[in-house]
């Protein structure tokens, strides 16, 4: 059978550092108070000149050359955001021209910070359905430019940046020992988008609008809902927690990360955590994690990574796959 094989991975971040520090002079909060909350030490935040497309090109171009291609190799690109450079086109296509291709097609997917998992199901579905040979999947965000900065229980907690994935077909033999995409398992509850949202839009306001959310809801359901659907990826292949090599969460708060590790039985050492780094980055931080674990070696070829995800809708997923 057809698999969705990693050839190749990126990752591209502002240049601005802004620090918990610096934090405390935009808001009334301190750093002690934001790591015990959330593990969050600092973020990166987009300057003058840096967009979602412009990070998501940079991610892009990092994996093509890891995975040494060029862009003329790829038949499809996804890219998952909330925060797309406009309204239309999709940022998947500014990143298109961006590369200079003319070929292929290329469209946005948007599950906030479950993008990227649903953006690597989608491609993995064209992939095995025949319809591309390889496809670059970006996670690309740039939170900061919806945030609103007087509201501490949420400016602190998001971060810009991107990272990206060339996935490629290759021949399995249909066992948990192939190499790529083994199962995914994707979910969502419309019953809870007034719980974390964003309170504009062009056919409600006509604007843009800003970040809303209730934590303390949001953090009830995530650890419930992310076992949920990694023990559905468990079932679906025959494998257990004792069989993953690393688990990469999506990196919105340290505290979902662990109790949702404990409650799975996956050791905290199995476990790549960049929320610290990074902040919550949405659709990007997944690839951002992948792109770090893999770039310093702990990933490594022949590892079973699961990939999991919970955002605004509520959207929920995971992705079980062999590096």
């Amino acid at each position: 059978m057809i698999r969705s094989v990693v050839r190749g991975f990126g990752a591209a971040l502002p240049k601005r550092v802004l620090t918990n520090r610096e934090m405390e002079d935009i808001v009334e909060t301190n750093d002690e108070w934001i790591v015990q909350r959330t593990g969050i030490r600092q973020r990166y935040i987009a300057g003058e000149g840096e967009t979602t497309a412009s990070l998501g090109e940079a991610a892009a171009r990092a994996a093509l050359d890891r995975a040494k291609l060029t862009p003329a190799d790829i038949d499809m690109i996804i890219v998952a955001t909330s925060t797309p450079d406009n309204t239309f086109p999709a940022t998947a296509v500014n990143i298109q021209a961006r590369l200079g291709m003319h070929h292929g097609f290329a469209f946005d997917v948007q599950a906030v910070c479950t993008g990227f998992v649903y953006a690597v199901a989608t491609a993995d579905a064209y992939i095995r359905g025949g319809l591309a040979r390889r496809a670059l999947v970006i996670g690309a965000e740039t939170f900061s430019r919806i945030l609103d900065w007087t509201d501490r229980t949420t400016c602190v907690l998001f971060g810009d940046g991107a990272g990206a994935l060339v996935l490629e077909a290759a021949e399995g033999k249909g066992t948990i020992a192939d190499r790529g995409v083994l199962t995914a398992n994707l979910r969502s509850d419309g019953a809870h988008r007034d719980k974390l949202y964003v309170d504009g839009g062009p056919s409600t306001t006509g604007t843009v609008g800003h970040l809303r959310m209730e934590g303390r809801e949001v953090f009830k359901h995530a650890v419930g809902m992310v076992t949920d659907v990694i023990e559905g990826a468990f079932n679906a292949t025959g494998t257990t927690a004792d069989d993953l090599d690393w688990l990469v969460p999506h990196q919105a708060n340290r505290r979902i990360i662990d109790g949702s590790a404990r409650k799975l039985g996956i050791p905290l050492e199995k476990v790549v955590v960049t929320v610290d780094l990074h902040g919550n980055t949405s659709a990007a931080s997944i690839p951002l994690a992948i792109a770090t674990a893999a770039g310093d070696g702990r990933i490594k070829e022949g590892d079973l990574v699961m990939l999991e995800a919970m955002g605004g809708g509520f959207t929920w997923g995971a992705v079980l796959l062999r590096w």
